[in-house]
């Protein structure tokens, strides 16, 4: 009897200490994997009584769609501008109907006061929005790293 018990507290103790690995990666935000998981890009919405202005970093580059918030039809036949940081960007049309432009104060990492200008037609919209660039990677105190945790 004294052996069965001690086996059933053998698999216990193995089973409890998978689960505390399983609960160390966990916590510290890792699958086990080794590749590190991809960042989302930072985005910006602004929307004003007429349109919604959609746009996304990658790196140095902002693809933009602007549509009508009436009917959610994709404004392709406009003129946008995007100013930000002291300077105003033309952005120019892409075959998707979309926009894009290049710069390379989009990497900056911030907050930062942006204005879409559209031009259609006769008309002329401005709308404000702001868009937050993460930073470098934070180095952090070693607070949460598995070191830490192990002590």
């Amino acid at each position: 009897m004294s052996e069965f018990i001690g086996a059933a507290c053998a698999r216990a103790l193995a089973c409890f200490r998978a689960l505390a690995c399983i609960g160390t990666l966990v916590c510290n935000g890792t699958s086990g994997a080794s590749e590190a998981p991809a960042s989302a890009p930072a985005r910006i919405e602004a929307r004003s009584a007429n349109l919604l202005v959609v746009g996304v970093v990658h790196d140095d580059a902002m693809t933009i769609h602007v549509s009508r918030l009436l009917d959610n039809a994709p404004v392709r036949d406009a003129v946008v501008a995007v100013t930000f940081r002291g300077a105003t960007h033309p952005a120019a049309a892409q075959v998707d109907g979309g926009y894009a432009f290049h710069a390379k104060e989009l990497g900056l990492p911030g907050t930062t006061a942006v204005e879409f200008k559209v031009v259609e037609g006769g008309t002329e919209e401005r709308i404000a929005g702001t868009l937050e660039v993460a930073g470098a990677a934070d180095q952090g105190d070693g607070k949460a790293t598995a070191r830490q945790l192990g002590w």
